[in-house]
C-alpha cells in the first residue's frame, strides 16, 4: 500500500469516497499532493477512530469547508475498481432504495483482506475442450445459439427452457466454454449453497480444474483469495450464490442462472434484491450475455421471451431414451388412512415395489421437522415462539421445539405453561422426521436419509448425501424442497408427494405458480434414466389447475392460465408491486409511523395503497411489524415514487423502516 508522506496543501484537490457502511451515498475526503488517484481506487481513509477501507467515487461534492476535510492516507496496491461494477452499485442503490455502501460491502466481499506474503493464487486455466460429451442434436442446436450469443459480446438474455433431464447443464457449458476460448470469465449463480457440490463437480469433470466457490460457507482463507483471483482475472469461472454477483470481475463475459424461477434468488434482509433480475441488470451495464436456464420458467421470464426481450431456446424432451414420468392422483377424500399415518396405501403399495425391484424412491414434503404444531390437549394451548407469533416446531432429531422464524429453541415442558397440565402435548400433522418415523414402522428394512436445510450441514454434506445415493447406499430419500433442485439419481424412479396442497392456500398471488413449479421439479427427479419414473401426488384439491396441469403435462396451458389471471388483476408481470414494512418494539410507535407513511402516500392515479395493517408475522425477533403495499401500473417507477414519498418524513430512530420493491414473501 502507499502511504501517504506528505500533508494536503491549501487547495488539494477533493473526492468522494465511498465506504463499505450502510449509512450516506460517500464521504468528501482530500487528496494528499504525493498521491495519484482516479475513480475506482482502493483508499484507506479515517472515519470516526479507525481507518476504513473505501473507493473514490468521484469528485467531491464541495459542500464542506476543505479545512474540514480529513486526507486520505494511502492507496491499496489494487487495480481500480471498473466503471461498470461501480455502476452496478448505484443502480441496485437506486433501485432497492439501500445505502450504496451497503452494496459496495458485497462487493468487497464483506471485508476486503489484501493477501498475505504465503497466499498464492493459483495459474491452472480451465481447458474448454476437456471433457467435451456427446450432444444430443436438439442439445446440439441449442448450444450452438448460445454459443453465438457469447460470440456477438453484447448484452442478451436467453431462456434456456428445457424439460427435468433434457441436459440444460451440458448445453450451458458449451457458452462458458466459448467465453473461456475468449479469455473471458464465466459466472454459474446457483439459488442454494446445497446445490454447489453437485454442480461443483460436473463443472470440474467438463473443464478439468474445480471453479472458483463464492458463498457464505467458504472458509475466510478461501473468501480472500477468491476474491483476488476474481479481482485480478486469474479465476476463470465462478460457482456461487447470489452475492458473487457483485464481485469486481476483470473481464466478466457470461452470466449463467441456473433454476432461475426459484424464490432462494431473493433476498430478503439487509440489501433486497432478487439474483436473476440483478443478473439481467449487470449484463445489460456491463455488455454481458445472460442464459436464464429452468424447467419450469418464472412468468415474469416467459412474459419477457413474449414481449421479445428475451430469447427462447427450448429443450423438449429428456436426454437419451429418458422419458418423462407418469404423474398419479392419490385422492385422500377417498382413502382411509390409519390414524397418525400420513402415508396412503397405494403410495405405501408403489414404494414397496420399487424397492423390492432394487430401485429407489424419494419422498416429499415441504416442512421440516417432525410435527408443525404442539398443542395441549387438555387446554388448546399452542406453543409459540415467545419473539414471533409463530408456532414452535418439534424436532425429534434435536428433541427441541424450533422457531424456524428467529431460531428460538427450547425444549419440550413437561407441563402446559397454560393450565399446568402433564403429559398432555399432542404432535398435530406431520413434518418429515415423522414420514421417516412412519417409514420406519411400516417398511422397517428400507435404508432411509432425510435431506432438509437443517440437516445438510453445508455443501460436504450434501455431497456426502450425494454419494451415499449414487452407491445406492440409501433406498428412500425423505425431504423437503432442497431435493427439487437440480439432483440426478439415475437409479431413483419413484417419487410420492405426501401434501401436495401444501402451499396452495394464504394470500400469495405466486401460491400457483410456485406449488407447480415445486412439484413439477419434485416429479422431476423420478426417472431420469433406463427405467421408466412414476409420481403419486397425495392431495385433497385433484381437480386444482395445478393438479391437473401436472397429471395432464399441461404446462404451458397452466402458466398461460395463470397470466390471464395476473393481468385481470394488474399482479406482476402486468403490474408492480413494492412493500413497505415498519418495525419497531413499541406497538404504539409502530403504529403511529406506519399511519404517518400511509397520510403521506402520493396522490397517483396509477398507485394503489393498501394497509397499513399487521404483517403476516406480526411480531418478528421481538418487533412488532406493520405493513403497507403499493400496487401500481407497469409504467410507474416505483423507487423514485417511494424515494420521494418518504423523503421528508421523520422516522424514529427506534423504528425500522424497510422497502422491498417487486416482494417475493409477503409473510
Amino acid at each position: 500500500m502507499n502511504t501517504v508522506s506528505t500533508s494536503p496543501s491549501h487547495n488539494a484537490p477533493t473526492v468522494r469516497v465511498l465506504l463499505p457502511l450502510p449509512v450516506g451515498d460517500g464521504y468528501d475526503y482530500l487528496v494528499p499532493d504525493n498521491l495519484s488517484i482516479e475513480n475506482g481506487s482502493f483508499v484507506t481513509v479515517p472515519f470516526g477512530r479507525k481507518e476504513t477501507i473505501g473507493i473514490v467515487w468521484g469528485e467531491g461534492s464541495g459542500g464542506i469547508e476543505v479545512s474540514k476535510l480529513k486526507p486520505i492516507k494511502g492507496v491499496l496496491d489494487l487495480t481500480p475498481l471498473d466503471a461498470t461494477t461501480r455502476r452496478f452499485v448505484d443502480w441496485v442503490a437506486g433501485y432497492t432504495l439501500t445505502p450504496a455502501g451497503s452494496i459496495l460491502k458485497m462487493v468487497l466481499g464483506g471485508q476486503l483482506r489484501e493477501l498475505k506474503d504465503k497466499d498464492k493464487l493459483s495459474d491452472a486455466l480451465p481447458d474448454p475442450d476437456h471433457g467435451t460429451p456427446t450432444l444430443t442434436a436438439d442439445q446440439h442446436t441449442a448450444a450452438t445459439k448460445l454459443v453465438e450469443a457469447v460470440k456477438k459480446n453484447a448484452f442478451s438474455v436467453t431462456l434456456l427452457d428445457g424439460v427435468t433431464g433434457s441436459g440444460k447443464t451440458e448445453v450451458f457449458c458449451e457458452a462458458i466454454a466459448q467465453c473461456l476460448k475468449e479469455g473471458r470469465q464465466a459466472l454459474v449463480l446457483l439459488p442454494e449453497i446445497a446445490m454447489t457440490a453437485a454442480l461443483f463437480s460436473r463443472l470440474e469433470k467438463r473443464f478439468g480444474i474445480a471453479p472458483t466457490l463464492w458463498h457464505s460457507n467458504i472458509t475466510e482463507k478461501q473468501r480472500r483469495l477468491n476474491w483476488h483471483a476474481i479481482k485480478q482475472g486469474k479465476a476463470r469461472f465462478i460457482l456461487g450464490a447470489r452475492s458473487a454477483l457483485f464481485l469486481p470481475y476483470d473481464n466478466l463475459g457470461l452470466i449463467v442462472v441456473d433454476e432461475e424461477h426459484e424464490g432462494a434468488y431473493k433476498q430478503e434482509e439487509g440489501v433486497i434484491y432478487h439474483g436473476r433480475d440483478m443478473a439481467v441488470v449487470r449484463g445489460n451495464l456491463g455488455h454481458v450475455p445472460v442464459i436464464l436456464a429452468s424447467a419450469t420458467p418464472s412468468l415474469e421470464t416467459m412474459h419477457n421471451v413474449q414481449q421479445g426481450k428475451y430469447q427462447h431456446v427450448v429443450l423438449k424432451s429428456r436426454f437419451g431414451e429418458a422419458a418423462m414420468p407418469a404423474i398419479n392422483i392419490i385422492d385422500l377424500r377417498h382413502e382411509k388412512m390409519p390414524s397418525q399415518s400420513f402415508i396412503s396405501d397405494p403410495l405405501l403399495e408403489a414404494l414397496t415395489q420399487t424397492l423390492a425391484a432394487g430401485q429407489q424412491a424419494m419422498l416429499f414434503l415441504n416442512r421440516r421437522g417432525y410435527a408443525p404444531l404442539t398443542l395441549c390437549r387438555a387446554c388448546g394451548n399452542r406453543l409459540q415462539c415467545p419473539s414471533c407469533t409463530s408456532w414452535l416446531i418439534e424436532h425429534k432429531r434435536t428433541s427441541r421445539l424450533h422457531c424456524h422464524q428467529c431460531g428460538y429453541s427450547t425444549k419440550l415442558p413437561d407441563v402446559c405453561p397454560a393450565c399446568g397440565a402433564e403429559d398432555k402435548f399432542a404432535a398435530c400433522g406431520p413434518g418429515i422426521e415423522r414420514i421417516a418415523e412412519e417409514i420406519a414402522e411400516r417398511l422397517p428394512a428400507a435404508r432411509t436419509a432425510i435431506m432438509a436445510s437443517d440437516t445438510l450441514d453445508g455443501a460436504k454434506a450434501a455431497e456426502a448425501l450425494i454419494k451415499q445415493m449414487d452407491d445406492h447406499e440409501i433406498d428412500l430419500l425423505i425431504g423437503t424442497q432442497i431435493m427439487a433442485k437440480g439432483y440426478h439419481f439415475p437409479r431413483l424412479t419413484l417419487v410420492g408427494v405426501i401434501d401436495a396442497d401444501l402451499g396452495l392456500s394464504g394470500g400469495d398471488p405466486r401460491a400457483a405458480e410456485r406449488t407447480f413449479q415445486l412439484l413439477q421439479q419434485v416429479a422431476g427427479r423420478s426417472g431420469r434414466a433406463e427405467d421408466a419414473g412414476t409420481v403419486y401426488l397425495q392431495t385433497t384439491q385433484p381437480d386444482h389447475p395445478v393438479m391437473q396441469a401436472l397429471i395432464k403435462g399441461e404446462r404451458d396451458a397452466f402458466m398461460k392460465a395463470e397470466m390471464r389471471e395476473r393481468q385481470n388483476y394488474h399482479l406482476p408481470p402486468f403490474g408492480r408491486l413494492a412493500t413497505i414494512t415498519i418495525a419497531g418494539e413499541d406497538r404504539a410507535q409502530v403504529v403511529k409511523v406506519a399511519q404517518m407513511i400511509a397520510a403521506a402516500a402520493p396522490q397517483n392515479k396509477n398507485m394503489r395503497i393498501l394497509g397499513p395493517a399487521p404483517a403476516v408475522f406480526a411480531i418478528l425477533r421481538g418487533k412488532i411489524r406493520y405493513r403497507l403495499m403499493i400496487q401500481a401500473a407497469r409504467n410507474v417507477a416505483l423507487s423514485p415514487a417511494i424515494q420521494a414519498w418518504l423523503a421528508p418524513l421523520t422516522i424514529p430512530r427506534t423504528i425500522k423502516v424497510q422497502i422491498d420493491i417487486d416482494p417475493y414473501s409477503f409473510l
